[in-house]
């Protein structure tokens, strides 16, 4: 662990300067060569601070450790705010709730970050009284990190396990719902299940996260540590948006078919989901409500032809929409794009109303945002395939979107695919 040990050496000395005893803000950044094992998710959960905040891109390109709250904020736009007083590169992390008001974000005390092909270590210091007395803070806070230890094994035999609702539950919810698609009221409604499940010992979520990481690829992988007891994380292969300067994408992901492990099952599968009038139906009420959405605010929108997007449990249709900003606003994006019709349905306002009145959860941090913002660029991934995690309970959540046609035998199953990407790696 020569890497972080020296960087932090590096980061430590350089608080040995004079600060001044006013308010400011400053960073400073310690090169940090790829040339050792370092594992930024396994020393994150060795730390005794929080909140901690992990984050990798869908391609792997990009991948991102944060820890400590130097200074927090409940929404985006507050995050945003803060922003346009600073240089481009600084960045906020953490998560948007399914309800886009609400959010827990960060700027970090302490941030480590790799992109193309290179990495950093980052240290933050604020304070609206003394830069002196921060960066004292700051150096406290150096002196608490220790190394790297193993993570734990996550699998444990499951004492009991709840779902809300229950299958029966789920059969009424799913024909309420048609119901109410028959009437002309819905479009469509993105329905969802919870599952509980209890252990005997706390489950580690930085555990659940490596275990994910290593097997559930082409998705975003995410994890908020609020405290030692209490996380949400997830493995999803939805992006919600990717901003760089005004340049954004987005895209549908909606239609769900099983995976196989055999190569040629799993094409004549992707086959008929290509083919499938009920999911690209699905499909394309979620890319007209997204173009629709960002018609007045962007140039012309691209759509790109569809494809099958196979992961290790299910597979998915997908179609991504490019296009180009009038202004660089992620408050915008977020108000617009959140939440979509593939995880909440339409009309919108509509669909919302009936997840809130019916479904017999709250969704909390399921089915929002987790990602990053700056002043050049951003990117928030759907938090699906998430778990939350409350000492010794899990909770997995998993959905289906609901339209004319829809069998609640089918959608079950569905949902159980869908929650199969992680339950598998904790029973």
């Amino acid at each position: 662990m020569f890497s972080i040990s020296s960087a932090l050496g590096y980061l430590h000395s350089r608080l040995a300067a004079a600060f001044p005893r006013t308010p400011g803000f400053c960073f400073f950044d310690a090169p940090f060569p790829l040339n050792d094992t370092f594992d930024p998710l396994t020393w994150l959960a060795c730390q005794n601070a929080y909140p901690q905040f992990y984050w990798q891109q869908r391609s792997g390109a990009e991948e991102a450790a944060a820890l400590g709250a130097l200074i927090p904020f409940s929404s985006l736009p507050q995050a945003q705010q803060f922003l346009h007083l600073h240089p481009d590169d600084v960045r906020i992390w953490g998560l948007n709730a399914f309800d886009p008001d609400s959010g827990a974000l960060f700027l970090p005390r302490l941030e480590w970050r790799r992109e193309r092909g290179r990495a950093m270590l980052r240290l933050y210091l604020y304070s609206d009284s003394s830069l002196h007395d921060d960066a004292q803070c700051a150096a406290d806070f150096l002196a608490t990190l220790v190394g790297s230890t193993p993570l734990e094994n996550v699998q444990q035999p499951c004492l009991e396990q709840h779902h809300f609702p229950e299958r029966e539950g789920w059969e009424t919810l799913i024909n309420q719902a048609l119901l109410t698609l028959s009437s002309g009221e819905l479009d469509k409604v993105v329905l969802a299940r919870a599952t509980d499940y209890h252990f005997a010992h706390a489950v580690q979520a930085a555990s659940l996260m490596a275990a994910s990481r290593r097997l559930n690829h082409r998705c975003f992988h995410f994890m908020y540590v609020f405290d030692a007891q209490t996380a949400f994380l997830g493995s999803t292969p939805e992006r919600l948006w990717r901003r760089r300067g005004m340049a954004l994408r987005t895209e549908a992901l909606a239609g769900t078919v099983a995976n196989h492990d055999d190569d040629a099952q799993a094409q004549q599968l992707a086959g008929w989901l290509m083919n499938d009038d009920k999911n690209q139906r699905e499909n394309m009420l979620v890319v007209e409500d997204i173009c629709q959405r960002l018609q007045h605010q962007t140039g012309a929108l691209e759509i790109l032809p569809p494809q099958v997007l196979r992961l290790r449990k299910v597979q998915h249709l997908r179609r991504c929409i490019w296009g180009d900003l009038q202004t660089a606003d992620d408050a915008l994006c977020l108000q617009l794009l959140q939440p979509t019709a593939a995880v909440a349905g339409l009309p919108r306002r509509e669909a919302w109303a009936f997840i809130e009145h019916h479904e017999p959860f709250e969704r909390e941090w399921y089915a929002g945002s987790a990602g990053y913002l700056s002043r050049g660029q951003s990117e928030f991934c759907v938090a699906l395939r998430s778990a939350k995690i409350s000492g010794n309970t899990v909770r997995l959540y998993a959905g289906a979107g609901i339209v004319p046609g829809s069998d609640a035998q089918q959608e079950w199953q569905e949902i159980e695919n869908k929650a199969a990407g992680l339950r598998s790696l904790l029973l």
